[in-house]
């Protein structure tokens, strides 16, 4: 089976690399292929870039003590994943891996996770995935500085949960193509709680609370953006983001996006009848 692991958070993320050398002890004959960003794209969702426009470069690179073919790529993760759907890098792939993402993925940061987006991209091309993030401790309640928060975050717990949900999958593949989003609480494997499935929640224990504008010195009309952090959120214990902080793994399966019917929003049906009809 082949299996890509890609990630947001660019080729020389910690997480990228303990990702990739847990996926390469899996049980059975498994080829491992790494294609990740070469840079930062994290909050990239699964955008690809202006396909029309842009001039990828693809360059061979290497992942320390693992021997997986490896290569980055100058977009997000959602052109990685494409590229090799189209066959860039071979075969055609059996699953998508990505992460190992610095925080969780939960709440309404599942519509913009780079992490996430890849297995969505995969998913469009009738590939499934597991997207995999590592909460990070205490970043809801106190706000340090992001290189202090991820210094001693616990990749391992994560790693080893990937990798037990990843080995199911490739022993016993689903016929339909699924979307698997992992979220690992930030503790020593043996002192989880245990996991459950996670419905998604609508905001994350710690949000953006304001963006004002500005102005920048010496140009006209032009301003920087400043944001700030507010406090803790108080989220439904029951979902993703609340199970992940009372030290749960939070599984949620992604579905797909669908019409829904809807029996009111007559205005705007009214609307389209007469502009259609000519009246």
């Amino acid at each position: 089976m082949r299996i890509l692991v890609t990630n947001d958070d660019g080729i020389d993320s910690i997480g990228l690399h303990v990702l990739v050398r847990s996926m390469c002890t899996l049980e059975g004959d498994h080829e491992i292929v790494v294609v990740a960003p070469d840079r930062e794209f994290s909050g990239a969702g699964a955008s690809l870039g202006a396909l029309h426009l842009i001039e990828p470069v693809v360059t061979r690179s290497s992942i320390p003590d693992c021997d997986a073919e490896t290569w980055t790529v100058d977009g997000p993760p959602g052109l990685c994943v494409m590229f090799a759907r189209l066959g860039a890098f071979g075969d055609p792939f059996d699953l998508v891996v990505s992460g190992i993402n610095p925080g969780a993925n939960v709440g309404r940061s599942v519509y913009h996770s780079g992490t996430i987006g890849a297995a969505l991209t995969g998913r469009n091309g009738h590939v499934s995935g597991v997207a995999v993030s590592q909460a990070v401790h205490g970043f809801s309640v106190e706000g340090q500085a992001w290189d202090d928060l991820v210094a001693g975050l616990r990749w391992e717990t994560a790693a080893e949960v990937a990798r037990a949900v990843v080995q199911s999958l490739v022993d016993d593949m689903p016929d339909e193509v699924i979307v698997v989003n992992l979220n690992v609480p930030d503790r020593p494997i043996g002192e989880l709680e245990g996991w459950r499935h996670a419905p998604v929640g609508q905001s994350p224990p710690r949000a953006m609370a304001s963006a004002e504008l500005v102005a920048i010195e010496g140009r006209h009309g032009v301003y920087g953006v400043e944001m700030s952090w507010g406090d803790k959120i108080d989220v439904d214990p029951a979902t993703d983001a609340g199970l992940v902080e009372d030290g749960w793994v939070a599984l949620t399966y992604l579905s797909r996006l669908e019409h829904e019917e809807r029996d009111d929003v007559e205005r705007t049906h009214d609307a389209l009848d007469r502009l259609l009809d000519g009246t």
